[in-house]
């Protein structure tokens, strides 16, 4: 029978086992460490930052430093500034406006693609109809098409509509994102609850105040995730506008830039490098931005649904 001398020794006995317990649980817990998966997350981030290191440097340049060292180093002179007052005033500012045009086709191309695929990813998310099996196969087959294929036919159906050559042949064809209605429909069946919605629907609630009272706070996240997409997709397009507009004053920045880029390799053309490259820098900084702003959307996104009750 153990005495009451006893209980000081099992006392240390427990205190000696304790930390013994937590040192199992916690070498138990830790995550294991991988080499090779180091490495290659290294490869990756160097391949990711030294472009934009590369870009930001030498925006720091004059002309003839960044033609006599174009390696990833600053120069003497810090040239930041004058470049950018260079960027914004050469050629009557006509930078300015190809910004404008940009913020143009984002904000009624992506919005609209965005607005587009909420309303049809939920809609095709909770109503059923005959011929969904259709629709999905359908949407399937449009993410899988690439763009540069539908690029000529929508010139030629845009050409006989006369609309080529202005801001509508930009911003008609990014309205449509397969991949974002997907998405939406994908994000939309797994955030809004069925029940949630019927006894919305048994209180009296119509669909409109359903959807904007109680799944459209749900959705916030993939509608974030869907609107990114759609805004770095319209923001850098390229080809759609390299073939739909001819006039300069509605060139969005990727082909204001790529003017300027083929302007400085002509032969006896004006050399604008410094340009070029402080003008990609300053197009990239609204992305950047708003990644930064809008990536506490993306994780909460992440974390829904993770953790049942």
């Amino acid at each position: 029978m153990p005495t009451a001398t006893d209980a000081p020794a099992r006392a240390r006995k427990h205190s000696t086992d304790v930390p013994r317990i937590r040192r199992r649980v916690h070498s138990v817990d830790r995550p294991r460490r991988s080499v090779s998966v180091t490495l290659l997350a290294g490869l990756v981030v160097l391949y990711t930052v030294v472009p934009l290191a590369w870009l930001v440097i030498s925006a720091t340049k004059t002309q003839t430093d960044l033609l006599g060292s174009p390696g990833i180093w600053f120069s003497g002179h810090f040239a930041l500034w004058d470049n950018i007052r260079q960027t914004l005033t050469y050629d009557d500012g006509i930078f300015g406006r190809w910004l404008l045009n940009t913020l143009l086709y984002v904000v009624l191309g992506a919005g609209g693609a965005t607005f587009l695929a909420v309303l049809g990813g939920y809609g095709l998310a909770k109503f059923g109809f005959r011929g969904k099996r259709t629709v999905f196969a359908l949407v399937i087959g449009a993410v899988a098409v690439p763009t540069t294929a539908l690029a000529v036919p929508t010139f030629l159906m845009f050409s006989k509509m006369g609309l080529t050559n202005t801001p509508w042949a930009v911003i008609i064809p990014s309205l449509v994102s397969p991949f974002g209605l997907y998405l939406m429909w994908v994000f939309a069946s797994e955030a809004v609850p069925t029940e949630l919605l019927e006894a919305a629907r048994v209180d009296g609630a119509g669909e409109l105040r359903t959807f904007f009272r109680i799944s459209l706070p749900l959705l916030a996240p993939g509608i974030v995730t869907v609107l990114l997409f759609t805004v770095v997709a319209t923001w850098n397009n390229y080809f759609l506008p390299l073939i739909m507009i001819k006039d300069p004053k509605w060139y969005p920045l990727t082909l204001g830039l790529n003017a300027w880029n083929d302007q400085a390799a002509t032969a006896g053309g004006q050399p604008v490098f410094n340009l070029v490259i402080t003008g990609s820098l300053l197009t990239i900084l609204p992305l950047i931005m708003a990644f930064l702003l809008l990536q506490r959307y993306w994780q909460s996104g992440l974390a829904a649904g993770s953790v049942k009750e």
